[in-house]
């Protein structure tokens, strides 16, 4: 019976860190970084020296809990970068970031680096930089998006996004999908009216 009882603390501490996961991702999508460790170790089910012992800083709990939502993210810029049209490819992916943002406000700070030595997706974070910066300037080029844009424009886009407040997950989602129009129609560029 002895040589039985490690196995189950094993499969007892990697239920609690999954668990432990699942609530850090929950309770960052809907309250921001600012969430109390103990509020995450409540919704896993687990006490507070449950939490540390697997995470001893909520940058540790962080980075781990969103390590891959961060690469969904980076994908999303992928594949817009990918587009043939490269309007489209921007709008995609200012939408699509815009709609995970307003699901999950942990992936927000995350992308914008809330905790800046927790995640170490620099090289990442600078290819996809890149990739959208590169979008942006063959939608400049293809007379799509208006001349002065720059990828920080696109930056700031979508920390606004991911910044708006509203009383239900519901009402922020409707909203971020009203700024994200407003701001790709502010971004397309105006035909000449002297041409």
């Amino acid at each position: 019976m002895t040589d039985r009882l490690p196995r189950v603390r094993r499969s007892d501490a990697r239920d609690n860190r999954e668990r432990l996961l699942e609530a850090a991702r929950a309770v960052f999508a809907a309250e921001g970084l600012t969430a109390p460790m103990r509020e995450i170790a409540r919704h896993a089910g687990v006490g507070p020296a449950t939490l540390y012992r697997h995470f001893p800083t909520k940058e540790q709990l962080f980075a781990e809990a969103f390590a891959e939502r961060l690469r969904a993210c980076y994908a999303v810029v992928d594949d817009g970068a990918a587009d043939a049209d490269p309007w489209r490819g921007l709008r995609t992916v200012i939408e699509r970031l815009g709609e995970l943002y307003a699901r999950d406000r942990g992936t927000t700070a995350a992308l914008v680096s809330a905790f800046p030595g927790a995640l170490d997706f620099t090289a990442d974070r600078e290819r996809a930089l890149k990739s959208l910066g590169e979008l942006v300037r063959r939608a400049k080029d293809a007379g799509r998006v208006r001349p002065e844009t720059t990828l920080d424009d696109i930056v700031l886009v979508l920390m606004a996004a991911g910044g708006i407040q509203a009383a239900t997950p519901a009402a922020r989602a409707s909203a971020v999908r009203r700024y994200i129009t407003i701001a790709i129609n502010g971004l397309r560029a105006v035909p000449s009216l002297h041409a």
